[in-house]
């Protein structure tokens, strides 16, 4: 599905999953997926909340190089080094306190929509009825940037803030 829906085009998956990566990709060998790492939990959201709204949080730059607690170092270079037309933020679990929350990657998928050199970045959030993903989605990739929504799944389009400085975090 995602070969035929970006023709062309680079997907990249970032999975917290090893086991899924490998079963997947012994389908799908040319499927790029990265094995990645997430150290926050549902449990702290209200906590990356406050730290999010924090004036570190609001300058725009690479994520890697960012002061904020919220943003994610660790995921490939690659990642951070390509200007992505769509991300889609579907990982990691985050469906129970003690899962990993979805706080930082929400954040940082705006982060990088920010950071762009010139354009705009969609980015779709899945499972926009629980609480993290409602909140963090508003807050991070800002109602102001919010274009629809469609049952669980939430669009937003972030312009580049490099390319218009002096644009507030949020409009």
């Amino acid at each position: 599905m995602w070969t035929a829906l970006n023709h062309g085009g680079r997907t990249v998956f970032l999975e917290e999953d090893k086991s899924w990566i490998e079963q997947i990709q012994q389908k799908l060998p040319n499927l790029e997926a990265y094995h990645v790492s997430y150290d926050t939990k549902v449990h702290q959201a209200d906590k990356l909340m406050e730290t999010g709204m924090k004036e570190e949080c609001k300058v725009v730059g690479d994520p890697r190089f960012s002061k904020c607690e919220l943003a994610l170092k660790n995921w490939p270079s690659e990642v951070y080094d390509i200007e992505w037309d769509l991300i889609m933020v579907d990982a990691p679990t985050g469906y129970f306190d003690g899962a990993p929350g979805r706080m930082s990657a929400i954040y940082t998928a705006g982060l990088l929509g920010r950071n762009r050199e010139e354009g705009e970045t969609d980015v779709f959030v899945h499972d926009v009825d629980r609480n993290v993903e409602d909140k963090f989605s508003k807050a991070f990739l800002c109602e102001g940037y919010l274009r629809e929504q469609e049952g669980r799944i939430r669009h937003f389009t972030i312009p580049s803030h490099r390319a218009r400085l002096g644009r507030p975090f949020c409009p």
